[in-house]
């Protein structure tokens, strides 16, 4: 008894931890292709082959897997055109526009990871889930090439006189969309934060931002601990509502703290969205 209970302790934490994560779902119809987790920084497709009948039954359950598996792969292309690229543009945009960003997309995707066993169900169905890692290979294909073109000039103050570590910027409530290289702009419009103040090896590797649900929870994370900056946004700007705006008084908060630490070149920023 004492272990089930424990069993759904486990189960019951592992649902709300995955709930409290950043995720997108990419449908087509009533069909769920897949997700993009920006929480945990990881694409996702599912795939579900069918039983030919004609075949023999030796060969059923192959070749349904065989199909189910092509199938996810098909739908991780499509979740992957769904992404935001910037607030202005999707990856499907870039992709259009690139035959050689097309290969070099397909190329990384052939890569996936097959995530657990195969599910089959009592109708011969055979459902397969697989994935790729949002960063690494596939950042540094989508990503702009331009990038760390600022280079800011050391401040003689401190914000507040604290050394920060990172910046938090709480959007909730302003109907943010995650992408992989968003803005954030101050009032008047200008650019405080983006792909030019980052160092691409560090985009690649860790993304442009990190996405979180709970500010508090956001604290804590690696990325921008011990003493993040945390400040709320005015409201979102650009086509795909990536982009965040802030007051022009903690742009200058912003700028003054990241020319002492430079924390912006890390990427040690987040987002708190809804």
């Amino acid at each position: 008894m004492k272990r089930i209970s424990l069993i759904g302790i486990v189960i019951i934490f592992f649902a709300l931890s995955l709930n409290a994560q950043v995720i997108q779902t990419v449908s087509s119809g009533n069909d769920n292709l897949g997700n993009v987790n920006w929480s945990g920084q990881v694409i996702q497709a599912t795939g579900i082959g069918a039983p030919n009948p004609n075949q023999p039954l030796a060969a059923q359950r192959a070749n349904a897997l065989r199909a189910a598996t092509l199938s996810a792969a098909r739908n991780l292309l499509e979740v992957v055109q769904g992404i935001n690229l910037t607030s202005e543009t999707t990856v499907e945009n870039s992709m259009v526009t690139s035959d050689v960003i097309v290969t070099r997309v397909k190329g990384v995707l052939r890569n996936y990871r097959q995530v657990g066993e195969p599910r089959y169900m009592s109708t011969g169905d055979v459902e397969v889930t697989i994935e790729v890692p949002l960063t690494g290979e596939l950042s540094d294909v989508l990503l702009p090439t331009g990038m760390g073109t600022y280079q800011p000039t050391p401040s003689t103050m401190t914000a507040q006189g604290a050394a920060f570590t990172g910046l938090i910027i709480n959007a909730k409530g302003l109907g943010l969309r995650p992408a992989m290289a968003p803005k954030v702009l101050d009032e008047n419009g200008n650019e405080i934060y983006g792909s030019k103040y980052v160092s691409r090896e560090w985009a690649v590797k860790i993304g442009m931002v990190g996405y979180d649900k709970d500010i508090n929870r956001a604290r804590t994370n690696d990325r921008v601990t011990n003493n993040p900056l945390v400040i709320n946004g005015l409201k979102v700007a650009g086509p795909n509502k990536a982009d965040l705006v802030i007051s022009n008084a903690d742009a200058a908060r912003i700028q003054t703290a990241a020319a002492n630490m430079n924390f912006l070149d890390k990427c040690k920023v987040m987002f708190i969205v809804d």
